[in-house]
């Protein structure tokens, strides 16, 4: 009987967030090789996926899940009319560079042949910052890849991309799978991680993680914490987008970070009217989702504060998914906000978070002076952000 209605319970979450995305049809897979564009834009990135290898030379690495993950180098295109916030799909998986994204460049390559590219890259760019993506639910390979291109170029921050891709299958009604997928994904990501700290060339690691994937970010630092005592200090600044975690089970990932002598800074992007999570919290019969929380009530605003965790409220902010679930990325000024930062050299944390949105542009003042939740902007020495050893 339970069985029966936990089946009835998922098929009518699923069946709401289908409706609610309904009206927009999904684009057929595009990164077939096109020729450069003039006046086009160039997004340089690595990937790294727990996915098989498929023939489709539109999707490259499919749903299906691999312990060790494979490598790429890979060049995606943006037009000369792109709009910060968007993407523009190629029309039946056939890309225009003049008008839509596009991948120009697609090379796989071994874990060390990998290793080696990231590093010639990154002297001959001189972007030794990495800024690691890792996706969230219902997400291709393909669509992964034009996300974080999009997320580059429109943040224009100095930094070298690199993805991190799961095995989601890429649709609604595998919510399931995809959990799983995550869970085996964990030593997947850990090895990106600490291949990443242990390079040279490489100066920092900023995580952006979205949805589920911020479950999958945290899990790994926690089992890293736990095994190490401490995280790699280039892992400098973890932000979660909207990330689709019970409460309770980030309490508890948190105490495991805690514990451990270094760790990196948090951001955490919420917001209220976020659908995705509203149908995991009725589906997993949780009390709250960490990316849908309120951060001015309480047990939140005091346990956000004690943890040093930087809240940015997008509540009362657009974006340009139905289910308001990727506005950290769709919304101009929030990802240029992010942009600004990490081009700076600054985390976000601790002392001007608001100014850097008021600075950005005086046009968008009114609309985004509340958007960072000032009072949770708290960063003690010895406190569970801070990178110094503790004391014996």
């Amino acid at each position: 009987m339970q069985s029966h209605l936990l089946k009835l319970k998922i098929a009518a979450v699923l069946a709401s967030a289908m409706l609610v995305a309904a009206c927009a049809s999904r684009p057929d897979p595009a990164l077939k090789l096109a020729a450069p564009a003039p006046g086009a834009s160039e997004v340089a990135m690595f990937t790294a996926a727990t996915r098989r290898a498929v023939d489709d030379q539109g999707l490259r690495f499919g749903p299906e899940r691999t312990l060790s993950a494979r490598f790429a180098s890979v060049t995606v295109s943006i037009p000369p009319n792109h709009r910060t916030g968007e993407i523009a799909w190629p029309q039946g998986g056939q890309s225009d560079p003049a008008t839509t994204f596009a991948v120009t460049r697609f090379d796989e390559a071994s874990g060390s042949e990998a290793v080696a590219s990231l590093s010639a890259t990154i002297r001959r760019t001189g972007k030794s910052h990495v800024l690691l993506f890792v996706h969230g639910y219902n997400t291709r390979f393909d669509e992964a890849v034009f996300r974080l291109a999009q997320i580059a170029h429109d943040s224009a921050a100095p930094v070298t991309p690199v993805l991190f891709s799961w095995a989601s299958w890429g649709t609604l009604a595998a919510y399931p799978y995809d959990r799983e997928s995550a869970a085996i994904a964990r030593d997947g990501l850990e090895a990106v991680m600490m291949k990443l700290a242990r390079n040279p060339a490489v100066s920092q690691v900023t995580v952006l993680a979205h949805s589920m994937g911020g479950w999958l970010t945290l899990e790994t630092l926690r089992q890293i914490a736990i095994r190490e005592k401490a995280i790699p200090t280039k892992i400098a600044s973890v932000m979660l987008a909207a990330p689709d975690v019970d409460v309770d089970v980030a309490s508890a990932q948190g105490r495991a970070l805690q514990s451990a002598r270094t760790r990196p800074k948090l951001s955490l992007f919420v917001s209220a009217d976020d659908r995705a999570l509203g149908a995991s919290r009725l589906l997993w019969g949780s009390r709250d989702r960490l990316g849908s929380l309120d951060p001015t009530q309480e047990p939140y605003r005091t346990n956000l504060r004690n943890n040093g965790v930087e809240v940015f409220d997008l509540s009362k902010e657009t974006g340009e998914d139905s289910l308001n679930h990727g506005k950290f990325a769709t919304n101009p000024a929030v990802v240029q906000m992010i942009g600004r930062r990490l081009a700076s050299g600054q985390r976000l944390h601790g002392g001007s978070a608001q100014e850097e949105i008021a600075g950005f542009a005086q046009g968008t003042l009114n609309r985004l002076g509340d958007l960072a939740t000032a009072p949770l902007r708290i960063g003690q020495p010895g406190g569970p952000g801070d990178q110094r050893p503790a004391a014996p």
